[in-house]
This record gives C-alpha cells, sequence and structure tokens, in this order.
C-alpha cells in the first residue's frame, strides 16, 4: 500500500504559467523525493503601472509517495 502527501507550494516567472510550473516543481524536486503528481490550483499575475504584465504566479498541489 502506498501512502501519498500533497503539499502547496508557489511558484513565478516573468515569461508564462507553464514556466512558473516547471521552476516551482523544479526547486520542489530539490528537497521533496518521490513526486508522482502536480495540479494547477490557481493563476495570478502582477501588473506594472502601464498595465503590462509583470510575472506570472501559480499555486500548485504537488502530490508525493511518502516512504
Amino acid at each position: 500500500m502506498s501512502v501519498m502527501k500533497v503539499i502547496e507550494i508557489m511558484a513565478s516567472s516573468d515569461k508564462s504559467w507553464e514556466d512558473a510550473t516547471k521552476k516551482g516543481l523544479k526547486k520542489a524536486a530539490q528537497s521533496v523525493k518521490n513526486i508522482r503528481s502536480a495540479w494547477v490550483q490557481d493563476q495570478s499575475v502582477t501588473v506594472d503601472k502601464d498595465g503590462d504584465v509583470k510575472e506570472f504566479r501559480v499555486t500548485l498541489k504537488v502530490t508525493f509517495e511518502v516512504q
């Protein structure tokens, strides 16, 4: 029987939500082993004074197997 745990992380990128997701998972994998899946729970952006997107942000639910 496997036991899974879910954690929530936030990540950002100046390129895209996809890039923010990849960066977040890559960073999480440095300290969390056995990552099995991730779910993008929320997406948001920060905007500069001219109305341009400054940063893409994601909130991820990351599932990993507990050893």
